[in-house]
């Protein structure tokens, strides 16, 4: 007995299993391979010679005084001492400077993000007469280099009495130009629609900037926490025209006013630059944690 083969039918019914194309690989050329080493060549010496005075002060700030006098840009000690950082915590102030830019830091910071974030939503949603008018005023306080506004911001400290106190180091700061004009573009790239449904709940405009589009700024919110954080950590000016006591001395007045060789002889680099290093972690720690969220628009925007 013979077996006919029987011929399958295919199944109508059964998807198709496209193709894939096939893989596609990159020839490089000897010109297109040099190109590559001399584009990775220059951002390799961009990128040193912008970290490079960072790596010498962390390096100077474990010299001596003497060979910091001697050899000021070598980036490996002969002599490693912490003597710079003995002498900064156990003969200066340093410890209370730390312990008020962290206090100014913090109200800054806080109340300039919810500050910014309200007025960035007012700008953005809410209908009323002038909002224009405001916003181009807010613009055209961007252009205003800070140091004209430190006379005046002296004289109306010194007439409310709030000069030489924690009061006039964080109000004047709790609110940012450059924060709203920030909020206020983000707000406007979140759909009209996603308000709509909690405002037919019966949610008013405060719920509904709290509830609804506050959470879904979140990329914003990291920008204006990092750059409030930065700013109001490394401001020197204002407390400057803000303050008097040596109470309310923060780190940036601190550390400026080592200059004056006021711990010991000699031009006290690694002093200086032991202190300056010291600021530079909560900032760079700050921005290290954040920095892949910082305006990622996509993130909130099209979360609802």
């Amino acid at each position: 007995m013979t077996i006919e083969p029987v011929a399958v039918v295919p199944d109508a019914a059964a998807p198709a299993v496209p193709e894939l194309p096939p893989k596609s690989t990159r020839r490089w050329t000897g010109k297109a391979i040099t190109g590559q080493v001399l584009l990775y060549a220059m951002l390799s010496v961009l990128a040193l010679i912008y970290i490079y005075p960072f790596l010498v002060q962390v390096a100077t700030s474990f010299k001596s005084d003497a060979e910091a006098t001697a050899d000021p840009i070598s980036l490996i000690p002969q002599t490693w001492t912490l003597a710079a950082y003995e002498l900064l915590f156990t003969r200066s102030d340093f410890p209370l400077w730390s312990m008020n830019s962290a206090i100014v830091t913090i109200f800054v910071t806080l109340g300039r993000v919810f500050f910014v974030s309200l007025a960035g939503y007012a700008l953005a949603r809410l209908q009323f007469r002038g909002r224009a008018l405001i916003f181009a005023l807010v613009v055209g306080v961007m252009a205003v280099p800070g140091v004209v506004l430190l006379i005046p911001k002296f004289l109306v400290l010194n007439q409310l009495g709030l000069y030489d106190s924690y009061a006039g180091m964080i109000l004047p700061l709790l609110v940012d130009a450059a924060g709203v004009f920030i909020m206020k573009n983000f707000f406007e790239s979140i759909p009209v629609s996603i308000e709509e449904q909690a405002r037919i709940d019966g949610a008013g405009p405060f719920r509904v900037f709290w509830s609804v589009v506050l959470p879904m700024a979140r990329p914003a919110l990291i920008t204006i926490i990092i750059l409030s954080f930065q700013g109001s950590w490394n401001e020197l000016n204002h407390f400057i025209v803000s303050t008097q006591s040596p109470e309310l001395t923060t780190l940036t007045k601190g550390v400026a006013s080592l200059a004056s060789g006021q711990l010991s002889q000699g031009n006290q680099f690694p002093i200086k630059l032991a202190a300056a290093a010291i600021m530079t972690i909560p900032v760079a720690v700050m921005f290290l944690v954040f920095q892949k969220r910082i305006l990622n628009t996509a993130e909130g925007a099209l979360k609802g």
